[in-house]
């Protein structure tokens, strides 16, 4: 059985960071291209940010980009979100998400393009 589990969402000021972790079990993570997907409140759920599993495919939503950082512990199985000089506008529920392929797919924000997903980690940055 596959288990994602997201943690290290808060409450941060404006301009401050925040490290996401995803943890997962019951799959070969190397096999598997990751992404990081967030819903802001009344909005759709939207891609921030895929690697794949040699963290050479990397992509990033442009409102995110220069400021998040991808990475992932294949040994460890896990992937994490390091999220720098966040804006209240970044105030949303996280989700990590895996993909079937090794690469980041040609339609990596599309949700469903992945098969397994966590329960979301909550972000609240206060302006």
């Amino acid at each position: 059985q596959v288990q994602m589990v997201e943690s290290g969402g808060g409450f941060v000021q404006a301009g401050e960071s925040l490290t996401l972790s995803c943890t997962t079990s019951g799959l070969e993570f190397e096999n598997y291209a990751m992404t990081w997907f967030r819903r802001r409140p009344e909005k759709e759920r939207e891609g921030v940010s895929c690697i794949g599993r040699n963290s050479v495919s990397l992509y990033y939503a442009p409102v995110v980009k220069g400021r998040f950082t991808v990475s992932r512990d294949n040994a460890k199985g896990t992937v994490s979100l390091q999220m720098d000089s966040l804006k209240p506008e970044d105030t949303a529920m996280y989700y990590c998400a895996a993909a079937t392929t090794f690469s980041c797919p040609s339609t990596w924000s599309a949700t469903t393009s992945y098969p397994y997903w966590g329960q979301g980690t909550q972000v609240t940055v206060s302006s």
